[in-house]
């Protein structure tokens, strides 16, 4: 998975889609500790491909403007 296809997807899919994969993360990781695993590049390409999602959704949420505190001083 491509940086560029995860930055055009909204909030919501970022999360449905990181949900996702840390769930393929923990199954993959349960069938390592108990056997071999097939492919244990697997488990870093889930790791990264993690990373990049909230990578997406940090600069989302960095690209809306924050809004004010309560009781904060405005000048």
């Amino acid at each position: 998975m491509k940086y560029a296809e995860l930055k055009d997807l909204t909030a919501e899919e970022l999360r449905q889609k990181a949900a996702g994969l840390q769930e393929d993360l923990f199954k993959l990781r349960l069938r390592q500790a108990s056997s071999q695993v097939e492919n244990p590049m697997r488990i870093r390409q889930l790791r990264r491909d993690i990373a990049r999602i909230r990578t997406a959704q940090r600069a989302l949420a960095d690209a809306r403007p924050a809004a004010p505190a309560k009781g904060a001083a405005q000048p």
